[in-house]
């Protein structure tokens, strides 16, 4: 097979994973490093492109591409799930494919962590003297888990919870089966929310998802609701979010998104006693080096090799 060149954004311990891996597999190929944000003055020898999210903290591309763009591309694989941080013209070329379902695990066990944590009052109860005082802990096994998009982040989810013996009401937007044991389908939001007693927004976010959660959904919520984001802070409107935390609507949000990211200083969700405030971390593990490899690898032997690229992009459908 002719060589080839993988022009890779990610840092260069990642990048050295795929070049160990591709030395195996494919030894002709090279993988050279190029700076995050906007592709420019790519070498004309890469065909490949591995991107990283450019419109991130409170950066925005321009609307236009830079000159020259696609240059020699023939595929590009952004690291993320979805594409809402990029411009639109990245999808203007070549096929671009997501790494959709990586690091679905790892967001899985997170969103769990934050249930164990809001259940078993985690790390309220920690003592640092002798001033003991017994607290009464609430049991996971019979409450009900939602979960708003059913992907795979879902999907794995779901699994775990109802092996721990926790219900599983879910919703999606198509009336594909769940295909997990235990999953009940809600009928719609206002159901979802209102018999969850911690529910996790796992949608990807497009036109039509943009701000999904507002004041009359969760004025549906079930009283002490334990909200959990851990997909894109757009799909939650933080404002009524506010709202319904200050009016008891909700009992606590759990948020490993926001929009913008980060908030800037002094917004109130920094402080609110009710919110739980992670920096986007719940898909980044001490594994993600590997995790990102096999997403990239698997394609990439489908690439060469003619086939359908997996979590190919599609702008109209937002994911």
């Amino acid at each position: 097979m002719s060589p080839f060149v993988i022009a890779s954004q990610l840092d260069e311990d990642f990048n050295e994973v795929i070049r160990q891996r591709l030395a195996q597999s494919h030894p002709q190929a090279r993988v050279i490093g190029v700076p995050a944000g906007v592709p420019s003055d790519l070498p004309a020898e890469v065909g490949i492109l591995l991107a990283r999210p450019i419109n991130v903290r409170g950066y925005q591309a321009p609307d236009t591409p830079p000159p020259g763009w696609p240059y020699g591309l023939q595929w590009i694989q952004v690291v993320s799930s979805g594409i809402d941080f990029y411009p639109k013209w990245l999808f203007n070329g070549p096929p671009v494919s997501t790494s959709r379902g990586s690091a679905a695990e790892n967001i899985a066990e997170f969103a769990l962590a934050a249930i164990f944590a809001a259940a078993k009052r985690l790390p309220d109860i920690w003592v640092h003297d002798a001033q003991w005082h017994f607290t009464a802990l609430t049991p996971l096994k019979g409450t009900t888990l939602g979960i708003l998009g059913f992907g795979a982040i879902g999907r794995s989810l779901a699994a775990k919870a109802h092996a721990l013996g926790i219900k599983v009401l879910a919703l999606r937007e198509s009336q594909t089966p769940f295909d997990v044991e235990g999953v009940e389908a809600a009928r719609d939001i206002h159901e979802l929310f209102s018999r969850s007693d911690h529910l996790v927004l796992a949608a990807p976010l497009t036109e039509a998802t943009r701000h999904i959660v507002d004041s009359t959904v969760l004025a549906s919520a079930k009283p002490g609701l334990h909200l959990i984001n851990i997909a894109r802070g757009g799909l939650l409107d933080h404002g009524a979010l506010l709202e319904a935390l200050d009016n008891g609507s909700l009992g606590l949000a759990s948020l490993d998104v926001t929009e913008p990211e980060p908030l800037p200083d002094g917004h109130p969700l920094y402080s609110h006693p009710r919110v739980r405030l992670s920096p986007h971390t719940s898909a980044i593990s001490s594994n993600s080096r590997h995790e990102i490899a096999d997403s990239f690898l698997t394609n990439l032997e489908r690439f060469l090799n003619g086939l359908a690229l997996e979590n190919q992009a599609d702008v109209q459908r937002g994911y």
